[in-house]
């Protein structure tokens, strides 16, 4: 080649050259001929050898496409694994999915277990970040355009929301039937309790299903078994309150005083009316129990209380008028056939009116109200404890009104017929009428009595007239070994002995002879006026007792 001489190289060409279209953009046919360039003439410089194959293409990692693999790992069903045809984690991911749902399904109250959830949540975090990792190193390029795969990636995201969501709302309704099935089984123990009494086994029952309301008022506010509460609560209160509507007053009591409790314990904001809702029936029961028990210890409690607890109420103002009405009805009683019973209510009721609380009742009227009464009631069932023969119970209830009411006109009346009640107790045909009640006329009989034995004597005396008389000891007085011996010594005269004389109108009489040291002896005589009389008391050996001798 001359110096000066130009030519283009054909890349690839041979020492034997060759036809062939223009390479590189160049044009003409190379210099030298159709033969191709001198031999020994090396390549023009900066003209690289031409390759023998075909280019490898080598991507540069894309993020974006990395965060689509991720986004549909995320979604727990693997589809980041599916698309770069990853198949064994792929599974894995449905086998996680598949777990967890057969775990959660059904939603039950419980729900799934706190460490299942954040588990799988760290095993979707660990394969998303292995999905975008995968597809960063594989060169991943997805059927899809990238942004319609991350597209594609969030939209899938609402599958573990949305069935998380769902998932919740299914544990909630089952937490709600669990509430209503509790309220129910409280309604059913209410339900079952109708008409038995309530203190025992049924108080039991009733507090366990209100412990089920108390829970449900508290713990589960806005659910659907305490929207229902205000039904159960008014069929339990009704049900508690069930002998109050029968009119069974006494036995109301007690359950009627529970239900006003239940404020304390339940809350006036989840009672609503119900609150204050047995007061007035208790008031009521209270009040009707204690009228019913008046005349007996059982009104004490029940008045008491209504007095105490409701003080200002209706039924509280109508206890002193009841209080007068009984007592009135026991003093017209009084001259009926059962005086006595009608006396003891009427005690009764005296304590009961000293009882109750002084700023609600005038109790010293009616204190003053029932000793009046107190004064004619006992002297008419000392009358009647005589006529039906209950002669030592007539002695002492006619002593105790003599006692008691020393300025009454009938004290020498009721002193007459208690004597010959004491000579009846132990000579039952002194107590064949009552004595008489003056003092009849007639012819007069000298009767002496005399005390021959030691210790004091009390004669009683009833017949044509009544009465007692009491000679001092005889301290010199022996016992005598047999009654002829005392009879003797009366015989012989009375003179040095204790002794009185009483002057009787004639007739039946019968005594009763007291000593402090031996048995009461009863005995009987007729007196006429045509004789004088000496009754000598002694004491034998036979009738002493093992203190004499």
């Amino acid at each position: 080649m001359r110096p000066g001489d130009k030519y283009d190289a054909v890349p690839g060409g041979g020492a034997g050259g060759g036809n062939g279209a223009p390479q590189g953009g160049q044009s003409g046919a190379p210099p030298g001929g159709p033969f191709g360039p001198p031999p020994n003439v090396p390549p023009p410089p900066n003209v690289p050898p031409r390759p023998a194959g075909p280019p490898t293409l080598s991507p540069l990692p894309d993020p974006l496409r990395a965060l689509s693999a991720a986004l549909l790992n995320l979604s727990g069903l693997g589809l980041g694994y599916v698309l770069l045809k990853r198949w064994a984690p792929a599974a894995l991911c449905w086998a996680a999915t598949a777990g967890l749902l057969v775990l959660a399904l059904p939603a039950d109250v419980d729900g799934v277990p706190g460490g299942v959830v954040i588990a799988y949540a760290v095993f979707l975090v660990l394969v998303a970040v292995d999905g975008a990792r995968r597809a960063l190193r594989a060169g991943y390029r997805p059927p899809l355009r990238t942004p319609l795969a991350i597209g594609l990636g969030v939209v899938l995201l609402a599958v573990p929301a949305g069935g998380a969501f769902a998932y919740e709302g299914a544990r909630d309704e089952a937490v709600q039937q669990m509430l209503l099935d509790r309220l129910d089984k409280a309604d059913r123990i209410v339900a079952a309790l109708d008409a038995q009494p309530f203190e025992g086994l049924a108080e039991t029952k009733y507090k366990k299903a209100l412990r089920i309301y108390r829970d449900l008022a508290d713990d589960h506010p806005g659910s659907r078994a305490a929207d229902r509460l205000p039904d159960s609560l008014t069929a339990y209160y009704e049900s508690v309150a069930a002998p109050y509507t029968a009119k069974r007053y006494c036995e109301a009591v007690p359950p009627l005083t529970h239900l006003r409790t239940i404020p304390g314990s339940l809350g006036k904001d989840h009672l609503g009316s119900l609150a204050t809702w047995p007061d007035d029936r208790l008031a009521t029961s209270l009040y009707e129990c204690g009228v019913e028990g008046l005349g007996r210890t059982t009104a004490d409690a029940p008045l008491t209380e209504l007095l105490r607890t409701f003080p200002a109420s209706a039924q509280a103002k109508k206890v002193e008028g009841a209080l007068r009405d009984a007592i009135g009805a026991r003093t017209s009683a009084f001259k009926g056939p059962a005086p006595c019973p009608a006396l003891d209510e009427l005690r009764t009721l005296g304590a009961t009116a000293a009882a109750l609380p002084g700023d609600t009742v005038d109790a010293r009227a009616l204190r003053g109200d029932t000793d009046r009464a107190m004064e004619s009631g006992v002297y008419a069932c000392g009358m009647d404890e005589f006529e039906d023969a209950h002669f030592a119970k007539a002695a002492a209830t006619l002593n105790g009104f003599a006692k008691s009411y020393p300025a009454s006109k009938k004290r020498d009346r009721a002193k007459d017929v208690a004597i010959a009640a004491e000579i009846a107790e132990e000579r039952p045909s002194a107590g064949r009428r009552l004595p008489p009640s003056g003092t009849p006329g007639g012819g007069k009989v000298g009767f002496v009595l005399a005390n021959l034995g030691p210790g004091d004597l009390e004669v009683l005396y009833t017949g044509p007239t009544t009465g007692s008389v009491k000679l001092k000891d005889c301290a010199s007085c022996r016992i005598f070994a047999t009654k002829s011996q005392g009879d003797k010594a009366c015989r012989a005269g009375v003179s040095k002995y204790p002794r009185t004389t009483l002057s009787l109108p004639a007739g039946e009489y019968h005594f009763l002879y007291k000593r402090a040291t031996v048995r009461d002896r009863a005995d009987g005589a007729r007196l006429s006026p045509a004789y004088r009389y000496t009754d000598c008391s002694f004491v034998t050996r036979a009738t002493a007792g093992p203190g004499l001798t």
